[in-house]
């Protein structure tokens, strides 16, 4: 029986197997795959569980995800706080998010890709030099999947590594479902005033704009077409988003890898196999598991129910990446399937713009990890690991391995 609306709270909550989504999506998916249910503030919203309406909602032009909008929802007082913060493209709908979004297209095409690859590589190898330096047992998220990205987003938008720790606690609070408002909002304001800084700098010498922000400075803040503030903010928005996620993805593939030892031999044993397991991590995962809030502009049909204008919605793209309609056996992690349908990153015009910068880093560890560490184990049982749910992000507080 279909639980009545306004018992529904949500979000839910996991159990049992901590890689999978809430037992509540299958159920809905199967029963109701547009349900109503009440959120913290006592208002009520939709969520969609199946793929086919999620990717028409994310698609459809119906839909805003302008957090200052009547109805747009969140998922607990500090996440609306955060929405609001940002102020960046990504809370933007068309035209303004198309006009930024052009600005950084660049930074993120192929060749750009390509550029960064060596750097990639020799970073990687570091790494790993660095944790045989240590010895086994080494914590995995503190001395690799962590630094890595967290390096690689520094080296693209032209911030000294030096911050990364600084940014990153910043970054974890204003990303912190159950932090007080006021918190986040002092974590935004420091976050945005060292950057701030950082670009007032690069507008004094911008040098040869061979990094995104100077490149902005230049395009961008020098003609007046845009101001110091909005490149503040996407600065914030690229920094959180590009070391966040990443990290938190290459932790928990290479847990997937280290729980699949025969799938984890066959990739080894065939190198053909990397961009499928690739997407299958990001499938199976789907690590940003809230981030997909949305508000109808009007009133419009999906999956047959009728959505208001002013009600929100959450397109849920993790219970979409595991509809058994698209993904057979969704919950069993498998690197043999196609999963390229898979909308990890999305749908639509505000799909993910470092898609290419995340793919490039996932190719790049899990094309030499495995080489490099051939014996690469978990030094404790998945029953001790711990994971983090309270976050933007999905993602594993330590990964002890051994050798």
């Amino acid at each position: 029986m279909v639980q009545d609306d306004t018992e529904r709270e949500f979000p839910f909550q996991r159990r049992g197997n901590p890689l999978n989504p809430p037992l509540e999506y299958a159920h809905l998916r199967a029963e109701q795959p547009l349900a109503k249910v009440t959120l913290w503030d006592g208002s009520t919203a939709w969520i969609a569980t199946r793929w086919d309406d999620v990717r028409a909602i994310l698609g459809s032009p119906h839909f805003s995800v302008d957090p200052f909008r009547p109805g747009y929802p969140s998922i607990s007082p500090a996440r609306a706080v955060q929405a609001r913060s940002r102020q960046a493209f990504i809370n933007m709908d068309d035209p303004d998010h198309a006009r930024f979004r052009r600005m950084l297209t660049k930074d993120f095409m192929q060749k750009r890709m390509s550029d960064l690859r060596p750097m990639v590589r020799k970073l990687v190898d570091e790494l790993i030099d660095g944790m045989v330096e240590h010895g086994p047992p080494v914590d995995f998220v503190k001395h690799f999947s962590q630094p890595l990205p967290s390096m690689v987003i520094s080296a693209l938008l032209g911030v000294p590594y030096e911050d990364h720790a600084t940014l990153g606690t910043w970054s974890n609070t204003r990303n912190d479902h159950t932090a007080s408002p006021e918190v986040v909002q002092q974590a935004v304001r420091r976050m945005e005033a060292h950057l701030g800084q950082i670009i007032a700098q690069k507008e004094a010498d911008p040098g040869d704009g061979s990094d995104m922000l100077s490149r902005l400075v230049i395009e961008q803040i020098l003609p007046g077409n845009v101001t110091r503030e909005e490149v503040v903010r996407i600065a914030s928005l690229l920094y959180s988003a590009g070391h966040g996620t990443t990290s938190s993805q290459i932790g928990l593939g290479t847990l997937s890898l280290l729980m699949n030892p025969d799938q984890r031999a066959e990739l080894e044993a065939d190198p053909s196999l990397l961009s499928s397991a690739v997407e299958e991590m990001l499938r199976f995962h789907t690590i940003a598991h809230f981030n997909s809030a949305r508000v109808a502009t009007g009133n419009v049909m999906i999956g047959g129910q009728q959505i208001l204008a002013g009600e929100g919605v959450y397109p849920l793209i993790f219970a979409a990446n595991r509809d058994p309609a698209v993904f057979p056996n969704p919950d069993s992690f498998d690197i043999h399937r196609n999963p390229q349908e898979h909308v990890a990153f999305a749908y639509g015009i505000h799909q993910c713009l470092g898609q290419p910068l995340a793919r490039l880093e996932l190719h790049t560890v899990f094309g030499m990890l495995f080489k490099r560490l051939p014996e690469l184990k978990l030094a404790v049982p998945v029953e001790a690991l711990t994971f983090n749910s309270t976050s933007q992000v999905y993602r594993l507080e330590t990964l002890p391995v051994t050798w």
